[in-house]
């Protein structure tokens, strides 16, 4: 699947920097390719659609962490097989700051429904909803950023 298929919106992050109240950061992922190559991609072994405990989201750094131009690519993979579900390309600086929202929202809000949220769609219809806890973020090396990733408490790794 080719990743200019998708396109990814954030809601829920700025309250962070403004100090509004605290609203769980979502992030809504549309797919405007064929369907069910994308269907077929969410759907597991049971012939149902994976939901959020049998799915995994990361984001691999193109390059230095700390440099504003670094881009990087969004992933979710099915936990079971590790195949990929999905990748897309987007900017360092953003996916760290919904990271940093979704941080300050668990701390807010405990972390019983997740600490973030996300919708996938085809074409605006909505296809999954997981609420997650977990955002793995990896440096150009393949190594596990701790200190940028969403690592809930008590989860070892």
């Amino acid at each position: 699947m080719r990743r200019d298929y998708f396109t990814l919106d954030v809601r829920n992050v700025d309250w962070v920097e403004t100090g509004d109240e605290a609203r769980k950061p979502t992030v809504l992922i549309d797919f405007e390719g064929p369907s069910s190559t994308l269907r077929e991609r969410l759907t597991g072994t049971n012939d149902e659609l994976l939901d959020a405990t049998e799915t995994d989201v990361a984001f691999r750094l193109q390059g230095p962490v700390d440099d504003p131009e670094t881009a990087g690519v969004v992933s979710v993979t099915n936990r079971i097989t590790g195949d990929f579900v999905l990748e897309l390309n987007e900017d360092a600086d953003d996916v760290l700051k919904f990271i940093r929202a979704a941080r300050e929202y668990g701390k807010k809000a405990g972390d019983a429904d997740g600490r973030y949220h996300v919708e996938i769609s085809i074409e605006g219809d909505d296809l999954v909803e997981y609420d997650k806890g977990t955002f793995l973020v990896y440096n150009s090396e393949g190594n596990l950023l701790r200190q940028h990733s969403l690592i809930p408490s008590g989860v070892e790794l």
